[in-house]
């Protein structure tokens, strides 16, 4: 039983997060356009940077963060440009989530070494 409530707040924790990503991009930017992009970027990099700062357990971790961010925005984004600027946004993508995480990382051992 300890499994299955876990999983469920799990769930419930990354459709939040998704509610609440879906609403960042939707009222801080025009669907389809280059700020709704950059907008996902910064999601993705905050989200991120607070798994690392925090490393929160199953639920805000895995759920919250884990439907927060989004690689999949990413990946249709990247199909509907051409294969250079795809390519770009992908290696940047990985790049800045890295980073991000790392940094986050990086702080809370400062905090707590």
């Amino acid at each position: 039983m300890d499994t299955f409530r876990t999983a469920l707040l799990i769930g419930l924790g990354a459709g939040l997060g998704a509610v609440v990503r879906h609403l960042v991009v939707l009222y801080g930017a025009a669907p389809g356009t280059t700020a709704a992009l950059a907008l996902t970027f910064a999601v993705n990099i905050a989200g991120c940077f607070a798994m690392g700062a925090w490393k929160p357990g199953p639920v805000w971790g895995t759920g919250f963060l884990g439907g927060f961010t989004t690689f999949s925005a990413i990946s249709v984004a990247a199909m509907q440009s051409e294969a250079i600027i795809a390519l770009v946004i992908i290696a940047l993508s990985f790049a800045t989530s890295i980073v991000s995480y790392l940094l986050g990382h990086t702080l809370r051992e400062r905090r707590h070494g």
